[in-house]
Parts: C-alpha cells; sequence; structure tokens
C-alpha cells in the first residue's frame, strides 16, 4: 500500500484538533467494519492509539470476533464521526498486524487493571455469569502480583493501510462537502464527490 500523502495527513489531523478544541468526547473513537467468514458484515466501536503514514491502528483481543474476521478477512472500513463539528473521515484498506514490539510498547503503556482484563477476558465468548469474569480477573491479579504483566500472545495491534480515504464536511442545505482520495497506481488521487 502507499504510504499516506502529507494532504490526507495534514487533513486528518487539522480535524482531530477541531475535534479535541471542542471537547468532543472519545475523539478517537472510531466505528470499525469487518465481514465474517460467510461475508456478513459487522461493525462496533474501537479506539485509534495510533496514526502515520503507515495507517491507522487500534487494538484487540486476537480471538476476538473481530479478530477472527480479520484474521479470515484482512480488510476492514472505519468510521470518525466528529458530530458536533458535523464531520466524519472514511478509511478503506487492507489490515496488517502491528508488530510484536509496538504491540508490546502499547501494552506497557496501558493502565495495570486493562492489561489484567487481556489476560482475564476471554472477549465476544459466551459469559454464563459475570463472576466468572470477576474470578478470572482476581486470579491474573494473583497471578501478576509484585510484577509487570506481560502482553498475552492472544493481544495485539492491526493497522489499518488505506487504499481510500474520504473527507466529509456538513453544509447548509445537505450540500455537504466530500473530498476522497483514492490510492491509483501507487499515487494518492483526490476527488470532489456530490453529496
Amino acid at each position: 500500500m502507499t504510504p499516506l500523502s502529507e494532504e490526507i495527513l495534514a487533513r486528518f489531523q487539522d480535524g482531530f484538533d477541531r475535534a479535541i478544541a471542542a471537547q468532543i468526547p472519545e475523539v478517537n473513537a472510531m466505528t470499525l467494519a469487518t465481514v465474517d467468514p460467510e461475508g456478513r458484515p459487522a461493525a462496533r466501536t474501537v479506539l485509534l492509539k495510533g496514526h502515520d503514514a503507515d495507517g491507522f491502528v487500534f487494538y484487540t483481543n486476537l480471538e476476538s470476533r473481530k479478530g477472527q474476521h480479520l484474521a479470515h478477512t484482512p480488510q476492514a472500513s472505519a468510521v470518525f464521526w466528529w458530530r458536533e463539528n458535523e464531520e466524519q473521515v472514511l478509511i478503506d484498506g487492507a489490515v496488517e498486524p502491528v508488530s510484536p514490539q509496538e504491540a508490546d510498547e502499547y501494552f506497557a503503556s496501558r493502565p495495570r487493571g486493562s492489561q489484567i482484563g487481556a489476560w482475564a477476558s476471554q472477549q465476544s465468548r459466551q459469559l454464563n455469569q459475570r463472576q466468572a469474569l470477576l474470578d478470572a480477573v482476581a486470579e491474573a491479579e494473583a497471578r501478576f502480583e509484585g510484577q509487570d504483566v506481560p502482553r498475552p500472545e492472544h493481544w495485539s495491534g492491526f493497522r489499518i493501510k488505506p487504499r481510500r480515504v474520504e473527507f466529509w464536511y456538513g453544509q447548509t442545505h445537505r450540500l455537504h462537502e466530500r473530498v476522497c482520495f483514492r490510492d491509483v497506481d501507487g499515487q494518492w488521487v483526490s476527488t470532489l464527490l456530490f453529496p
């Protein structure tokens, strides 16, 4: 995939910064869409944890529903919706795992409770009673008492490597501004789209 252009990165950062200035909660929340092995779509909200010319990074349990989807079909779409600013960013692209070093570094930066939770939760699997989760948390806390919590093998991150990025800016009378960037033969080409 072609690295993101400076214009794409600047547009995204400008929108992100405007959302922070507007005090929009969870400005890094993005709706992530994947497909299951039968081609059925599924969407959920995840948190963006990094972005640069190589793409947009989020972390998860690899055995989760989304982790299984991405293992089968490493393609995804993501949407940032900053409602108060009437802006959204749409991203489509291939998905690849982050490096073990990136995953280790990010995992080490997480609050200890979140680290313990990564060990305790069998994300997306059926939970017969909440007490089973609380027991698993207590077991993990005891297991790692007095030491750093290592990253579980089943927990890592993914990077969306865009082939298409669209910036949507709300306008009056629904005459929205849409600027679409597509990777065409290794070059980013921008076009305006009808609203």
